[in-house]
């Protein structure tokens, strides 16, 4: 099944580059493009792509009100959303995922990450840069001899298999790295995760890895 995708960029070159990357894999084809954050949601509106790659400055609308315009909370149809920014700060990625983006990656990633979170994004699950990940959900880890905020416990204990796969998620690992280190099939990796998110009614791997720091689950990768 090919993934439709909309690439919404200022910059001329970004956008070359990034169909150069991504247009050339089998199965994504790059429908529209957008120099500014106004056309990206009109062209979404109306072509319906299975992923929006929006960088975040932009003139007329930036990338993150064109993602709550497509994404967020009040959206009937939601569209699947990655930010792909230059910006490595917290304040963007924790507007870009309250917006509805289901992935935040930085520009200097790798290309093989890129095509691996457009992938995600268009099957609904989340991909942040790992540097990202690491360093926004640490801090919800409770210092010692401080307990955290009471949660709800799983509606069944996680196996030791799927604890392990909670443990790289929450330090940023792709399926395909959880796969390698694991010694299993990517296809047992996202079977662990969809098993993960209905014991912990998470909505993604992001409300997983949090979860793990929150409750001090993952000290070693």
């Amino acid at each position: 099944m090919t993934i439709r995708l909309l690439l919404a960029d200022d910059q001329d070159m970004i956008r070359t580059a990034f169909r150069m990357i991504l247009g050339t894999q089998p199965d994504i084809e790059v429908v529209a493009e957008a120099a500014d954050g106004e056309a990206a949601v009109e062209q979404a509106r109306r072509l319906r792509p299975d992923v929006c790659l929006l960088d975040i400055r932009m003139p007329r609308l930036d990338g993150l009100e064109a993602t709550r315009l497509l994404a967020g909370p009040a959206v009937r149809d939601p569209l699947n959303v990655l930010i792909v920014t230059t910006f490595d700060l917290d304040e963007y990625v924790y507007r870009a995922l309250r917006n509805g983006a289901c992935g935040f990656l930085l520009k200097d990633t790798s290309p093989n990450l890129l095509v691996e979170a457009v992938r995600a994004a268009a099957a609904g699950n989340t991909l942040i840069s790992p540097a990202v990940t690491v360093r926004l959900l640490a801090h919800l880890a409770p210092r010692r001899g401080e307990p955290g905020p009471p949660e709800p416990p799983p509606t069944e204990p996680l196996t030791d298999r799927e604890l392990a796969v909670v443990r790289l998620v929450a330090h940023g690992h792709t399926n395909d790295e959880i796969a390698g280190r694991l010694y299993v099939t990517l296809s047992t990796v996202k079977t662990h995760l969809a098993n993960v998110q209905r014991k912990l009614a998470a909505r993604n791997r992001v409300e997983i890895a949090a979860w793990a720091w929150r409750n001090d689950v993952c000290s070693s990768p």
